[in-house]
């Protein structure tokens, strides 16, 4: 088409709708249904063309998000094997009429993870890990059939899987978790595939496949260890392979060590297997920290290898899987368990990677110690307010109750059979109202490049955003994550020769530079493989495509694996007219 805007004819009105590479080819506006029949193209006195369906439609499909989304601010479990009571009362700062008191009640631990479920459900990131991920906690087999069929995009020639399909090369670590993870979660991966990451593995563990540099002394034997757990899944470790590496578990932080205990375990042909697994269980018993409901490592402070996509939270969620069936450590099953949930903080793990693993951890710990039925009546009751939910063939499910008007009291009673548990979330919308530091700082620009009313939107103007960050330290796979306003759109991606013009003059400080951008219907998004302590910069171009006033989310910088830190900085209404 030659047209330069188009329009939709809508009962004798004439509606704007954009230009035609706006309309059908950039992924920001997301237009679903078409044209039935035949349609007429006719041209206005105003000089604008518009279609003139004959017995057609055309349907506008558009994701607006919250400026202020409800959120998880606190969390805690209780078990109902007396009546339970909590002081509650609204954050003084949430936005009046949105969120409240969710209690969520579950007969086993494994099906008190509403917190993880929310947060993963939302979770806005899209990197391979992360899909997996999300798919794994909220055993979602569906999303990761999608996830699997980009599996052959994501390989490189040696197997190894990427974080995105438009890098170079894939990661050792990430190819041993995507095997482990979706092994244990029964996901299954199609044969070629999974011959490809295992013959990836087994080059790397034998050196025939280097990746990256390592940041600590004895990184690589961690590395490999991981490689082996996942490869230990599909036949016994072959002896050969340990040869490449010094074997020294009390001087590996506690995944290595979990992963070393499970290759002991699966491959029973070891040259001495028994004195090793022996050596590993006290190493691990020695470093385990159980006081009361919490769970912790003595190593605490240095297993936190997040460059390597491991955790405290990981190991504390995996320790339990490992032992499940393991004869001495049944005794300490119950606190392992609450241990690891005693870790949460919100209702959820810090890292997508804790939440798979402690989802699939106590969805097995609940099939195995936890069989008799919950029956009977459970009471929810807040400011005199009560619900009461009825136990029978399924779980009664979540009560929401409205926040009251001040301080009150919530109590909980069980009357019946078995042990209930009972999650009580505190929901609210608080709006960020000044920046926020805590790793990261952020200080955004918008400078218009065509703008029709000077200090005014306008519906067609373009803007440009620069991002000014600073890292206060060095981080593996940041994010950077800036909204724009609904309709909106983000320039640059090559469809259209008007967009390649207004973006010319985007510059990018700093030699950091972005392995993946994101540009979706809400945000522009850049992910960092790596990103070193101090200052680097980001700019993009937006066009406003609609009139109206659009509030937008803070602006956030997060370390995917380190997510305590983050950066944010609030963002004004976007106001465009005519």
């Amino acid at each position: 088409t030659t047209c330069d805007r188009i329009a939709v004819m809508d009962q004798g009105v004439i509606q704007q709708v954009g230009t035609p590479m706006e309309l059908f080819d950039h992924p920001v506006n997301r237009f679903v249904a078409g044209f039935v029949g035949s349609a007429n193209i006719v041209k206005r006195p105003e000089g604008d063309v518009a279609f003139r369906p004959h017995a057609a439609s055309l349907r506008v499909a558009q994701q607006v998000g919250a400026a202020v989304p409800v959120r998880t601010l606190q969390a805690t479990l209780l078990q109902l094997d007396a009546p339970k009571t909590l002081p509650v009362a609204r954050p003084p700062d949430a936005l009046p009429g949105q969120g409240g008191v969710r209690t969520t009640f579950s007969a086993s631990l494994g099906g008190s993870l509403a917190g993880v479920r929310d947060y993963m459900a939302a979770y806005p990131y899209t990197c391979f890990e992360q899909r997996t991920s999300r798919a794994v906690a909220l055993g979602d087999a569906q999303a990761w059939q999608g996830v699997a069929a980009t599996l052959p995009a994501h390989l490189d020639g040696d197997g190894l899987i990427k974080y995105f399909a438009s890098m170079n090369e894939g990661s050792d670590s990430l190819t041993a978790y995507v095997l482990s993870v979706t092994s244990e979660a029964g996901f299954a991966i199609a044969p070629e595939q999974r011959e490809r990451m295992q013959a990836g593995l087994i080059a790397f563990v034998e050196g025939k496949a280097v990746r990256g540099a390592s940041l600590r002394t004895g990184e690589l034997a961690v590395r490999k260890l991981a490689a082996l757990e996942a490869l230990s899944r599909i036949a016994p470790v072959r002896g050969a392979w340990l040869e490449s590496f010094t074997v020294a578990p009390a001087l590996w932080p506690s995944s290595a060590l979990i992963d070393w205990y499970l290759v002991l375990e699966r491959s029973p042909e070891l040259a001495n297997r028994e004195a090793l697994l022996a050596q590993a269980q006290q190493l691990l018993r020695t470093r385990l920290n159980l006081q009361g409901t919490s769970m912790g490592f003595s190593t605490e402070r240095s297993d936190d290898w997040w460059w390597l996509m491991a955790s405290p939270d990981v190991n504390a969620n995996r320790l339990l899987l490992a032992m499940l069936d393991n004869p001495a450590w049944q005794a300490d099953m119950g606190r392992l368990a609450r241990g690891t949930l005693g870790r949460q903080r919100r209702g959820r793990w810090g890292t997508t990677l804790a939440n798979a693993w402690g989802t699939l951890a106590l969805d097995k710990f609940s099939a195995k110690f936890e069989a008799q039925p919950v029956t009977g009546n459970s009471v929810v009751q807040l400011a005199g307010a009560g619900k009461s939910v009825r136990w029978g063939d399924a779980t009664p499910g979540s009560v929401l109750q409205a926040w009251p008007p001040g301080p009150a009291q919530l109590t909980l009673r069980h009357k019946g059979g078995g042990k209930a548990w009972a999650t009580v979330q505190s929901l609210a919308a608080v709006p960020l109202t000044a920046p926020l530091s805590s790793g990261y700082r952020i200080a955004r620009s918008v400078t218009p490049v065509e703008q029709a009313k000077a200090g005014a939107w306008s519906r067609g103007d373009v803007y440009r955003v620069r991002l000014d960050l600073e890292a206060q330290a060095d981080m593996s796979w940041v994010v950077v994550d800036d909204p724009i306003p609904a309709s909106a759109s983000i320039l640059g991606t090559g469809l259209g020769r008007d967009a390649q013009i207004a973006t010319q003059g985007e510059t990018r400080r700093g030699w950091v530079q972005p392995d993946y951008e994101e540009r979706t219907s809400g945000a522009f998004r850049a992910y960092y493989a790596w990103v070193p302590k101090g200052k680097w910069s980001i700019e993009y171009t937006v066009r406003l495509n609609n009139e109206g006033r659009f509030s937008l989310p803070p602006t956030r910088v997060e370390a995917m694996y380190s997510p305590e830190m983050f950066g944010e900085t609030p963002n004004p209404a976007v106001v465009v007219g005519r």
